[in-house]
């Protein structure tokens, strides 16, 4: 029988991928290759880098053990094809294989590269995830809303996930009217799991670092997880010490603590190293013993089971124009303290810099901070997805694009978002303590030290007007905005105006 190749990417590290439960060990070849298109298509963050190849080899090493046949390219070797396709090429040309099976990858991207190789190459669905594509394209046919919402209680019904017979437990579907507290004094986080690199990681750190230091982000010091046992060992620690309060702070945000009570572990449910039911089932399982709230296993459970399967079925319905859409046809470039230039504003700064030394940031302070800002200032939607694909561990196409396009800026016109997600300083002061330390006042709605946030916000409902004043959800705060004193209205438009003007002139803001 002529021998296949077995394709296996860097975020497919799962031992049940259905590429490999496909091929056959006594005459397929699995291909897995660090090639320069993959990590350089955008400049992405060196610890994610470092992470992918890491974990890679670590994979590669785990298939051999099994008796798998493998040939592996790390990125440094001098036959190193460059691409995928080149390595899919030059391996059939080695072993004389006359196909390739693979995974679907998250990427339209890379879905067509491989459509079009020069070498049969047999796609299969990627059933690493609760929801198929089928089933999701299936719930939204003949809808004219597709909220999450919906979604995620069709999935818990389906799955049974926190269901007490027909009905949800706790007699609600959605805990998150008790996920919203401010963080206070005297909270005790727990340190995250860290793992120290041993020297498969190491010769990693030092590769990334002559190929990619220049990139945007801090290598060192490097203490993620790189196989599935250190990515249980972060789970269960995440089960234990930190999912009884996640659900209270979920949405808080701290001055120098970025990771309060949340889990740590979408990069390794994005790698293939843990799987989305068996993380849904821990938590659940931490709830019916008694050990976590109801609100937090809810609030844990539907950001996987709800809205990670959610925006996946978004990315691959809506088609590979999706991270295109501009909406509001916004075009201001993305500033430079996105990169660690200097800002007044302190949020930003606080978000920025975390993003910078941990390749992280939750959920929040991406929507609320990066994200917020940037719709309000009018950012070319883009260079906002780039950024943020560019410079999170956990940031695969598949899920960043939908949470970034839809949810944050609003540029695919409202498939995601029933209402842009823009907010004044206000909500960023109840949410966190970043305005205690920052130049401007977040109680001064105009003037030299007004907060931007509070000037942007009015600016981008004023000139957004004829698109949202009849959307119910909007409607009352237009209606603020109209018996505002009519002088007022000027001031604020005419300072925002001059703020911007500051931004695109290149001055510290």
């Amino acid at each position: 029988m002529v021998t296949r190749l077995v394709l296996v990417l860097g975020d497919q590290l799962s031992q049940d991928l259905s590429a490999l439960r496909e091929a056959d060990k006594a005459r397929d070849v699995v291909v897995m290759a660090e090639v320069a298109q993959e990590a350089e298509y955008v400049r992405h963050h060196p610890k994610k880098i470092a992470l992918v190849f890491a974990a890679m080899r670590k994979f590669a090493r785990a298939l051999e053990e099994d008796g798998w046949n493998l040939r592996y390219t790390p990125l440094d070797d001098p036959e190193n094809a460059g691409s995928i396709v080149g390595e899919l090429l030059r391996r059939a040309d080695g072993t004389g294989a006359g196909d390739v099976i693979a995974t679907e990858p998250g990427e339209w991207r890379l879905i067509e590269k491989l459509n079009h190789a020069p070498i049969p190459t047999h796609i299969l669905p990627d059933d690493r995830f609760i929801a198929s594509r089928k089933r999701f394209e299936d719930w939204a046919e003949g809808r004219k809303a597709l909220r999450m919402e919906y979604f995620y209680r069709e999935m818990r019904r389906e799955t049974g996930l926190l269901m007490e017979g027909d009905d949800p437990a706790g007699g609600k579907w959605n805990f998150d009217h008790d996920n919203r507290k401010p963080p206070k004094e005297g909270l005790n986080f727990p340190a995250p799991v860290t793992f120290t690199p041993d020297a498969d990681t190491q010769a990693v750190l030092e590769l990334v670092a002559k190929h990619y230091g220049d990139n945007f982000g801090d290598l060192e010091p490097f203490d993620l997880a790189t196989t599935r046992e250190e990515a249980l060992q972060v789970l269960s620690h995440f089960i234990t010490h930190a999912l009884p309060r996640f659900g209270d702070y979920q949405d808080a945000m701290m001055q120098d603590q970025p990771y309060l009570f949340h889990a740590l572990i979408s990069p390794y449910m994005n790698l293939g190293l843990l799987n989305p039911m068996e993380v849904c089932r821990a938590a659940e399982k931490a709830w019916q013993d008694g050990d976590v709230p109801i609100n937090a296993a809810e609030g844990f459970i539907r950001q996987i089971l709800g809205w990670r399967e959610y925006v996946r079925g978004i990315y691959f319905l809506e088609g590979p124009d999706y991270a295109e859409r501009n909406a509001l046809r916004h075009d201001r470039d993305l500033p430079d303290f996105y990169w660690g230039a200097q800002t007044h504003m302190n949020c930003v700064a606080q978000a920025v810099d975390q993003t910078k030394r941990y390749a992280y940031a939750h959920h929040i302070q991406r929507l609320m901070i990066t994200g917020n800002f940037a719709l309000l200032a009018g950012v070319d939607p883009h260079q906002v997805h780039e950024w943020y694909l560019e410079v999170y561990a956990d940031a695969y196409e598949w899920v960043e694009a939908p949470n970034t396009v839809g949810m944050s800026q609003f540029a695919d016109g409202g498939v995601i978002a029933s209402k842009p997600y823009v907010s004044s300083g206000a909500y960023i002061n109840r949410m966190s303590d970043y305005c205690k330390g920052c130049t401007y006042s977040v109680s001064a709605k105009t003037g030299e030290n007004a907060c931007p946030f509070n000037l942007l916000y009015w600016h981008f409902l004023d000139r957004h007007r004829d698109r949202f004043q009849a959307n119910m959800r909007m409607k009352n705060i237009y209606a603020s905005w109209d018996r505002m004193d009519a002088d007022r209205r000027e001031t604020v438009l005419r300072e925002a105006g001059q703020w911007l003007a500051r931004l695109d002139a290149g001055e510290t803001v």
